[in-house]
Order: C-alpha cells, then structure tokens, then sequence
C-alpha cells in the first residue's frame, strides 16, 4: 500500500488553495462541501471561484506566491496553477512547514491525493490510485455510484443516532459488530431507505431487546486454485464477516487480503512431511473458536471437499455440536486446466476423468493402476509430484503406452502459473529441468495435446 487513506475533519478549518482558475474551482467546491473555509492566492480569480470563497467565510488574497508566503497556520494546501515551477514552489514551502500538499496532477509534488470521491454523507466513500490513473478511479467511482444506493447516508445517519445505546446494550464489540451485521440484513435497511423511520425505530428496539449472545459457527470455505477472482460470492461475503479466519498452505495472498482486515489469522498450512498443525490440531481449533463464540472461517485452496480434508472437519464439527456451512470451490482440476487451455473431457479424446490423490493417508500412492489404464480417459492427480516417476513407471507396467500426453501445472491461476508438456516417459525428467514446484497438478491423456490449440 503505497498511500495511507484516512478522512479528515475540515469543518471551519483554514485551507489554502493557489491558484484561481476552473482547476483550482474544482478543489474548492470539495473543500467547501467539506465544511472547510477556503482561502485562494492568486493574480487573478474566477467570479465562481470568488464567489464560493465568500460562502466559506475564506479570503481572497490578489498576489502571487512566494516562498516567504505564511502557510504554518493552514490545515492543507494545494498548488492549482498552470505553473509547475510556482506549485514545486508550494510544496517545498509546505515541506519546510510540515503543512499536508497537493500538487494538481503532479503526484511527485504531493504529500497527499485528493480521491475521487462518491458522497452518501455521512457516508463518503473515496477511491484512490496514488495519482498514477485518476482516470481509472474516476471509471471505478463511476461504477460504484450505480450500485450503491443514495439512502446508505441515511442508513449511516441512522446509524448514528443509535450507535451509543446499542453500545451500552452490547459492550463487547465482537458482538456489537454482529448485531449491526444481522441488523443490515433485515427490512431496517429498507424501511430507513423509504423514510419509514417509525418501523425502522422498532425494528432496531426490538432487535436490542431480543439479542443474545451468538452462538459460534465455522464457516468451511473453497478458495479455489488461487485466482482471488475465481471465489464464489457466497466466499467473499462468509471471509468478511468471519471473526477467526483459519488458511492453509494453499490460500494465495491477494484471497487472503479480502478476508476481513482486523480478522484474526492462523496458519495451519501442511507441505510434505512439514505440518504447521496436525490434523487432529485443526480440528480441535475449529471446535474451540466456535466453542468461544468465534464465527470462523475455515479457508481451503481449491475445493474443501475434493482431497482437502474437509469431511473429517465436520464430521469433528458435528460431533462437538457446532453449526457449520460449507462453501464449495473451484477445485484445482477446473481452474488449472481451464488456465492451461486442457479440457479434462472432450468427445473425440476423453469421455471420463477422475480424480486421484498421489499421496494417501498412509503415505503411499499405491493406486488401482489395471482401472487407470483406459485410452480414453483423463486422469487428474493431485499431491503426485513427489512420487511421479514411479507413478508413471507403474502405469506403463500396466500396460498404458508410454507416449501418453502429460500436462504439469505449477501454480495453476496464478501469475507464477508454469505449465510443462512431457509423456508419461519423460515428464518426470522435466520436473528439475523447468524448476516445477508444489503445488502442482498433474494430467494425463490425450486431451492435453489440444493445448496448443487452445491455451489462452
């Protein structure tokens, strides 16, 4: 994060802006809606602009700046000349004052960015891209603007008004957060939305004087191949409210980054011979979080129920008494081979595929290697690339022909995606010689020659 956003109070606060044409109009009106009282300095000034200066109960001063202009005594300043030299001139002023600088499209002479901004006051909302494509913020505001609806600054107005007596009611905040979660999901937001402020009154009483403390839950959730865009709705809205979120080896970082910011994160990741928490371990966390209370979220790479252990942890779940919702995944069979451009079935090469697991709860990938044996079929192993030579090894003593097509997809989803083409004779050579790492998935069977055609 190469800013740090917050939201200042200008409220009746000095602000100067140098500068006094349709530019320096625009910064105005910003500070002026913000409460702000507007300075301006410059030769001359736009009738508009002098006009909002007056409203702010600021002062126009007819002058041109010098580095000996007075600035300590102001909130923020911003240079809106068509002078780069004059704006370089206010920020080294300003950084001499320690006084918070824009420069108008000139991001390296600025201390900080005015946003584009979408206005539900209270409720404000500002996107931001360090100066490098304001036009892009603007399109993202713009976007944002038709789906969110004009009444969320009533709703947050509301809000207000009742946020000291549903702090009293409820002191602890973990809880307080799920009641006014639960609370936006009822009819209050509509009510408050179509003024119906009378319902919407009752609605909040009655939900104050109902409140228990909630019962914990675990919330287990498919992440998917890695691809944070390839998460279901159902993920993302479970990873927000979650007040525990649990990850494994094979959440990527941008899936983890949506969880809820002041969620709390444990690592239980597991890679060959090295668990960070043994099984047993996760489950018995699953069990205490929500035991306390906790909402968790048990995040899974791929598809919970697909090798992903996820069955044993509910069946814990179940056994302690605690809710549970599972939210399937894109397992990483879908994602990865839809990224490398292999259809897993096809008409003229694979009416069937399965799915194999290369490393067994016993440690070894002893497999029905005679029902592997089908020329048109698509096997799919996960978790094989330790024992992929003798994986190979045993299904050509099966009789499967050793020029079968081999896929491997290293980080399938992903920018760091790696996809190596080989036969079941060779690929295992190719595993040292192009780097291929875990997690990586493997494919067998005619279909993977249609990737030159069709990778995308």
């Amino acid at each position: 994060m190469d800013i740090f956003p917050i939201s200042l109070k200008l409220q009746q606060q000095p602000c100067l802006i140098v500068g006094g044409g349709h530019i320096a109009y625009r910064k105005a009106v910003l500070l002026a809606k913000a409460g702000a009282k507007v300075d301006v300095l410059a030769p001359e000034i736009d009738v508009n602009l002098l006009q909002l200066v007056q409203q702010s109960q600021g002062q126009y001063v007819q002058d041109v700046f010098s580095p000996s202009t007075a600035l300590r005594h102001y909130r923020l300043v911003i240079a809106a000349t068509d002078n780069n030299l004059v704006n370089q001139q206010v920020f080294a002023a300003c950084e001499a004052e320690n006084v918070l600088v824009n420069s108008v499209d000139d991001p390296p002479h600025c201390r900080f960015m005015v946003p584009a901004i979408i206005d539900r006051s209270p409720l404000v909302i500002s996107v931001a891209s360090n100066g490098t494509s304001p036009v892009l913020s603007r399109q993202i505001r713009t976007q944002l603007e038709s789906t969110i609806p004009h009444g969320m600054g009533k709703l947050a107005e509301f809000s207000g008004q009742w946020r000291a007596a549903v702090k009293q009611k409820i002191v602890n905040p973990d809880e307080r957060r799920i009641f006014w979660e639960e609370l936006y999901a009822s009819p209050l937001k509509e009510q408050v939305f179509n003024d119906n402020l009378d319902a919407a009154n009752q609605s909040i009483q009655q939900a104050l004087a109902e409140w228990q403390t909630p019962k914990g839950e675990v919330y287990l959730v498919g992440a998917g191949p890695g691809d944070p865009e390839l998460l279901t709705l159902k993920a993302l809205r479970l990873m927000q409210q979650a007040d525990v979120v649990i990850y494994d080896r094979l959440v990527s970082a941008p899936i983890l980054e949506l969880c809820r910011r002041d969620a709390e994160k444990v690592y239980v990741g597991k890679a060959r011979s090295n668990h960070a928490v043994p099984q047993e371990g996760i489950n018995a966390l699953l069990v205490k979080y929500a035991q306390a209370g906790k909402r968790v979220c048990r995040l899974k790479g791929g598809d919970p129920f697909i090798f992903g252990r996820g069955g044993e942890e509910i069946q814990e779940l179940y056994e302690a008494g605690v809710s549970f919702q599972v939210v399937p995944g894109i397992t990483a069979a879908s994602g990865c081979s839809a990224y490398a451009g292999i259809p897993l079935t096809h008409r003229d090469y694979a009416q069937s595929v399965r799915f194999l697991t290369g490393h067994l709860k016993e440690g070894s990938p002893e497999l029905p290697w005679s029902e592997l044996v089908y020329e048109q079929q698509t096997l799919v192993l996960y978790m094989g690339l330790v024992g992929l030579e003798s994986i190979c090894e045993k299904l050509i003593a099966h009789g499967q022909r050793a020029d079968m097509p081999v896929a491997l997809i290293s980080k399938g989803t992903t920018p760091e995606q790696k996809v190596v083409v080989g036969t079941l004779a060779d690929i295992a050579s190719k595993v040292a010689q192009h780097h291929i790492q875990a997690p990586t998935l493997t494919i067998i069977g005619e279909v993977v020659n249609l990737r030159e055609q069709l990778k995308w």
